[in-house]
């Protein structure tokens, strides 16, 4: 697999590194020529290029055409979002993931077709609140490139759910409910599965619907 990464900063320098590793082919583009140096002493000659990856030619040199993923993971959303947007529309790439240093630009990245992104400050915020809040709806996962979500709530004893059966609910379209962890067991779940407080589901839900669940699962905050 042909990986393109754009930003050598310590993010991108570690997952050159591990791709490196586990086998793929893997080119970092880094623009501050210094650093660039400095990466070439650690990663070889080969894996790494000096430019700007937001630009045409640099990305037609390196070989944006060919590549399998492009990995936008600069310090600035906008060069991020440039990349990830000129690898789809340009160059047809077929993956492309960008990391986004301020969390209220995620939707503005999925409104312009960059559905995979990486927020280190969104999953720090969810590991947080997961540990001090309960009826709270996490995102622990996604799948689909983003359009389905796996997530888990703990069920407080406020929770509208709790005492129900899943028969009973009305779930959004194209909601699962796949999972239950009651104490330190674990269920599978079928129609008569009656929730209790404390209880830990975790269901497969549209991105879109992602709200609609949290309203049927989570009593109304005031």
């Amino acid at each position: 697999m042909y990986v393109i990464l754009v930003g050598g900063g310590n993010v991108g320098l570690q997952l050159a590194k591990r791709l490196n590793a586990a086998g793929n082919e893997v080119l970092l583009i880094e623009k501050d020529s210094q650093q660039s140096e400095r990466l070439r002493h650690i990663l070889g000659d080969e894996n790494v290029m000096v430019g700007d990856g937001c630009e045409m030619a640099t990305q037609k040199v390196s070989g944006f055409g060919r590549a399998d993923v492009v990995v936008a993971v600069t310090g600035e959303d906008e060069d991020n979002m440039v990349v990830c947007q000129m690898a789809k529309s340009v160059w047809n790439v077929e993956r492309v993931l960008a990391r986004v240093n301020d969390p209220d630009h995620e939707e503005l990245f999925r409104k312009t077709g960059i559905d995979e992104t990486v927020s280190a400050t969104s999953i720090i915020y969810s590991l947080l609140e997961q540990q001090i809040s309960p009826d709270t709806l996490l995102p622990v996962g996604a799948l689909a490139r983003g359009n389905y979500e796996i997530v888990e709530i703990e069920l407080s004893s406020r929770s509208p759910v709790a005492g129900k059966s899943l028969r009973e609910l009305e779930l959004p379209p194209k909601t699962n409910v796949i999972w239950v962890l009651r104490g330190e067991q674990g269920h599978g779940v079928t129609g008569d599965t009656r929730f209790e407080a404390g209880d830990m589901v975790v269901a497969l839900v549209p991105r879109e619907h992602a709200e609609s669940l949290r309203m049927l699962m989570a009593p109304i905050r005031h």
